[in-house]
């Protein structure tokens, strides 16, 4: 455990990091071994780039020149924006990193993997290019010349700029920003002549890499059948072995020899696994694939693959998982965060993960392109079901290299995340966009060719085509009519509420409604306002019970920035700085007390969705998934809080209601009981004047990850004599840092409901960093957390 003690100075309170260990997996290194064939892991490459960006395409004898290289680590993006985007840096932007090659590389052949870069990328090695790629959300991979020696510049020039080819719209009409850089992780990756191959990279359809699939799904016994392909280089015998880990149990095992005189191998074979732990929401059981090469003995390549044993199936139009009828109760996300953009460490992808587990989902619609890797290693260990999406917004070409590109795309994206449990369907489909049925019949043609056999479900909003019909709520309020087909409310809760324009022309903002009645309600918007949106939530998602969809997602879960808008689009559960509105409240409260929420939350729960001050509403909404709710006023009984039959009919854990008499100022409490017995309270103190500052880092189950390029949030709440939240808005705070860490966000933060949020960019040395804010003249109490 990670202990965080705070140290008072006048005026500033601090926090300092001490020492941390690693969770996950930790950097690998080059094997040393000297059998010259034996395999090699791959190495992170994220360490010592270097950058410039540029708004003019620059020649390459002038990049080549020039000496004005910022250094940097990946991820990283093209600039620090301010929290509010509204002129998001586009152009080009160039990286550049020195590589020495190492005696132990000879023989081998050596690659540069990217996770992805936006959006073109063009990469050299010294003076000769090795590719290009075209595409921001998606793996690409390039080989370096063999037998390097000594000192080598690998560069890498990148344009984000919009792209008629690979779309969507222009920024400037866009709902949601792409920013830039390589904000994903590289790889060097040294493979011997007989290899397998990167699956992305192979380009081979259904096939490349290790692809696993369950032709046989049951309790008592499943089966586990392994594709692997292999280029080979030489004449050998080679075993190709198959181990099934569950923990660091092995369950079961299988090999096989095949003659290595081809170009390319092709093996598959099946495990047989006896009463298996299957995965599911509830129970996200994985399992480690581990798939060896070996050459008379010798591992030469090996690949380790996490996977979970899960059958999704359609009955008459409902979803069953493993058998069991489940609606899926999901919600949007995008991958941005403040001031970084898409720049994110792997650490702060499982954060958000588990953020959303804790708010009571179990599906994720990944709108709209394919998210990071490590968010999706994410959902596989929390149980989140994720609808996985081409890039793609209001837009559609007619332009067959825009249509050969946006089909290669869902290829490319099949490809990569195959292998997650945690992947429903594939949403190759461009949202919003009305598509010809020539393009529908492509893209459902790739998904079956890339991933062939039964259970097998493609996605999109036109009903023509897809296996599985998504639409949202405001395009069903006008155009409605019963689907013969599996149904997904891909949106609800957003538009509905701000516009009265159902149709795909969003930028255009017609008839829009008052903004006390929007789902778009920032934190320091205050009570009211966000207690309207939690009952639109409320109303929208009981609404679609009133369809036979077999799950739903709201838009959204994070708070964002809009290239066509100088605002955030704030109908997130969460702010963009990850702090729960009331809304987040209402969603954890439909999880069953017993299903399991992942680190953060779990068990019964119950919230107070007020501030209880003065110019509160006396009615006030009280979230639970108990039996019954209790309310007391600075400690005396006054009854208990019902639910509304007309509010939430079809809801199992509707909203209750309890309405004060008058105010009085103090301690509102909330009491939950099951089965007769007392299993969760709620307490909120109308608050006083801010006497301090309380600073802690943002609740997670993930430690700061030193050396690994983390970001994580640092939160300093202004409270009363009491320990209360101030609940007070727009008060400035500063931030300061010392030791190997640096602020993202500006010194100076306004705090939203009472609470000031920066961000913090880790080094590899945590153990004298020093975090410090300050609230005017006040001074804040020594006090220590443990994380």
């Amino acid at each position: 455990m990670l202990t965080i003690k705070y140290v008072v100075e006048k005026y500033w309170l601090l926090i300092v990091l001490g020492s941390v260990f690693f969770i996950g997996g930790c950097q690998d290194k080059l094997s040393k071994s000297s059998a010259s064939n034996q395999y090699v892991a791959p190495v992170l490459f994220n360490s010592d780039w270097q950058f410039i960006n540029s708004d003019i395409d620059r020649s390459w004898a002038a990049i080549k020149n020039e000496t004005l290289w910022m250094p940097v680590d990946l991820p990283h993006t093209t600039r620090i924006e301010p929290k509010v985007v509204n002129n998001q840096w586009q152009g080009f932007a160039w990286y550049r990193k020195k590589i020495t090659a190492d005696k132990s590389w000879n023989q081998k052949k050596i690659y540069v993997d990217f996770e992805a870069a936006m959006n073109t990328a063009e990469v050299w090695l010294n003076d000769k290019k090795l590719g290009s790629h075209l595409g921001g959300y998606l793996p690409f991979s390039v080989e370096l010349p063999a037998n390097l020696v000594g000192e080598n510049w690998l560069y890498v020039k990148l344009d984000n700029r919009d792209n008629a080819i690979t779309g969507p719209k222009p920024l400037k009409l866009l709902d949601f920003n792409t920013y830039g850089g390589i904000y994903r992780n590289v790889w060097l990756r040294l493979e011997n002549t007989t290899h397998i191959t990167d699956a992305v990279a192979a380009n081979k359809t259904a096939s490349g890499g290790v692809f696993v699939t369950y032709p046989k799904v049951t309790d008592s016994e499943s089966f586990v059948q392994v594709k692997t392909h292999l280029v080979s280089a030489n004449n050998n015998l080679l075993e190709i072995k198959q181990n099934l880990y569950f923990g660091d149990e092995l369950v079961t095992s299988v090999k096989q020899s095949v003659s290595g005189n081809s170009d390319e191998i092709e093996n598959t074979q099946t495990l047989i696994v006896k009463q298996p732990k299957l995965w599911s929401p509830s129970t996200p059981h994985l399992y480690k694939l581990e798939t060896l090469v070996m050459d008379a003995g010798v591992v030469i390549d090996k690949e380790v693959t996490r996977i979970g044993i899960r059958e999704f199936k359609f009955q008459h139009n409902q979803l069953y998982i493993n058998g069991k009828k489940t609606f899926l109760r999901g919600v949007n996300r995008h991958q941005e965060y403040p001031y970084v953009g898409y720049a994110l460490s792997d650490a702060a992808q499982y954060r958000d993960a588990e953020k959303i587990k804790a708010a009571g989902f179990d599906y994720i619609r990944l709108s709209h392109y394919p998210h990071a890797t490590a968010f999706m290693d994410a959902a596989d260990e929390l149980g989140l079901v994720l609808l996985d999406s081409i890039l793609g917004w209001q837009y559609v070409s007619e332009d067959p290299e825009f249509q050969n590109q946006v089909v290669q795309t869902c290829r490319d994206m099949i490809r990569r995340d195959r292998n997650h449990p945690s992947v429903l369907a594939w949403e190759c489909s461009l949202n919003e966009s009305w598509m010809k049925e020539s393009l529908i019949d492509r893209f459902t043609q790739a998904v079956h060719e890339e991933y062939p056999g039964e259970n097998v479900y493609s996605a999109g909003w036109q009903e023509y085509g897809y296996d599985i019909y998504l639409q949202a709520r405001q395009h069903r309020i006008e155009h409605y009519k019963t689907p013969e087909k599996p149904y997904m409310v891909s949106e609800y809760g957003d538009w509905e509420y701000y516009a009265m324009n159902a149709g795909l022309n969003q930028d255009k903002w017609q008839n829009l409604l008052q903004a006390e009645r929007s789902s778009r309600q920032l934190l320091t918007d205050g009570e009211i306002r966000l207690q309207q949106q939690a009952r639109n939530l409320v109303e929208a998602h009981n609404d679609n019970f009133n369809t036979p969809a077999f799950g739903d997602g709201y838009w959204v879960m994070f708070d964002y920035n809009r290239g066509y808008a100088d605002d955030l689009e704030a109908s997130g559960i969460m702010s963009i700085d990850r702090l729960p509105k009331f809304s987040y409240y209402f969603f954890q409260s439909q999880r069953d007390a017993n299903d399991f929420a992942g680190p953060l939350a779990g068990g019964y729960m119950v919230h107070l969705a007020t501030y209880w001050q003065k110019d509160s509403s006396l009615t006030v909404p009280v979230f639970s998934n108990a039996e019954k709710i209790e309310i007391y006023l600075n400690g005396e009984q006054l009854g208990e809080a019902l639910a509304s039959e007309m509010e939430a009919k079809h809801l199992r854990y509707p909203p209750k209601f309890f309405t004060f008499p008058k105010f009085v100022a103090g301690e509102i409490k909330a009491v939950a009981y099951a089965k007769g017995k007392k299993v969760a309270e709620h307490r909120i103190v109308t608050p006083g004047e801010p006497v301090a500052l309380q600073l802690a880092l943002d609740k997670s189950s993930i430690p700061p990850q030193a050396d690994r390029n983390d970001v994580i949030f640092v939160r300093a709440t202004l409270v009363d004599a009491a320990g209360n939240n101030s609940r007070i808005n727009l008060g400035e705070v500063q931030f300061g840092v010392e030791g190997d860490a640096s602020l993202l966000s500006p010194a100076k933060v306004l705090t939203e409901n009472g609470t000031a949020t920066s961000l913090l960019q880790l080094g590899s040395d945590l153990s004298k960093i020093k975090i410090r804010a300050q609230y005017k003249n006040i001074r804040a109490d020594a006090i220590s957390l443990d994380i």
